[in-house]
């Protein structure tokens, strides 16, 4: 997959391999970045350049991915929770604990080995190892996604996605109690500089906007509803944390010591999407997995007493 980018100021005198992997291959290690530009995937003004080169504004990168290793991947029942499916599209509703798609260092099934077992054709946009996935949430969040099954159906979809057009809702409980009711949170996020593992608010970083509403308050907890304007790696989590009210259950961003065993308490509620090819608006919602409402129960009756 080819991508580019125009420097600019924020960008200017900075390393290219830190700036490819803050903005072109976020989900990337820096040693894949690194060896992307050692085998002269990646240019600078047409030009093969160095790890270490720094960036001027103005200049123009361009990129392409490193060679995928053939994947043979096999199906495995998995029973997924399929809210909807047409000759087009499907809706997944996805538990905790499931990664979406395959990766070198990780070897356990995924959303993407169940699909194969219970779907007939995926797009191949994203070649084997990612067939059908236009988007993704993380391994321990569950709730909605829609997965293409033919290569139009991909890129409409990539293209809505990429506009804002698909509405996404989820539902979070996070520490502390709000003053207000309601609110936003503007502020740029790329990778952590110091772990790669995190995200972080960077300046300079991607765009990122989230809403949230509260719904209901328990003192030293609030559930919100949080609605996604863009679609960072872990941008719920990552703002909440920013705001001081980080996610329960979400070790990387909050508390160490973590509550439940599931995961973070984050769930994609609402999914909203213009068909590829009926081209009317569609609506879907999944409702909170049991260890969600269990948490709820439990704070509601803490808080009554």
């Amino acid at each position: 997959m080819k991508k580019s980018l125009k420097v600019d100021a924020s960008q200017h005198n900075q390393r290219l391999d830190l700036v490819l992997n803050q903005y072109l291959y976020e989900d990337m290690s820096r040693s894949y970045v690194q060896r992307l530009i050692k085998e002269g995937l990646c240019l600078v003004n047409g030009q093969k350049v160095k790890s270490g080169y720094t960036l001027k504004d103005g200049d123009l990168i361009e990129s392409e991915d490193l060679p995928t290793k053939e994947l043979k991947l096999e199906a495995v029942d998995l029973n997924l929770d399929i809210v909807y499916e047409d000759d087009d599209l499907i809706v997944i509703n996805k538990p905790q604990g499931l990664v979406v798609h395959p990766a070198s260092s990780y070897h356990e099934p995924t959303l993407v080995h169940g699909l194969l077992h219970q779907v007939d054709e995926l797009s191949t946009i994203n070649g084997v190892v990612r067939p059908g996935i236009v988007h993704r949430i993380d391994k321990d969040t569950s709730g909605l996604l829609v997965v293409a099954k033919n290569d139009f159906s991909h890129q409409f979809l990539s293209n809505e996605l990429h506009d804002h057009l698909i509405k996404r809702e989820y539902i979070a409980l996070v520490y502390g109690d709000f003053k207000e009711s309601e609110g936003s949170i503007d502020a740029p996020i790329a990778r952590h500089p110091k772990n790669r593992l995190k995200m972080a608010i960077v300046s300079g970083g991607k765009k990122a906007k989230t809403h949230f509403k509260v719904i209901e308050r328990f003192g030293s907890h609030t559930l919100v509803e949080c609605v996604l304007e863009t679609g960072r790696t872990h941008q719920i989590r990552v703002h909440m944390a920013y705001i001081h009210h980080p996610v329960l259950g979400d070790p990387l961003y909050g508390p160490q010591e973590v509550v439940g065993k599931d995961g973070q308490f984050l769930h994609a509620k609402k999914l909203t999407l213009m068909h590829p090819t009926k081209k009317e608006e569609m609506t879907f919602t999944a409702d909170l997995p049991q260890n969600f409402k269990d948490m709820l129960a439990l704070l509601r009756k803490n808080s009554a007493s």
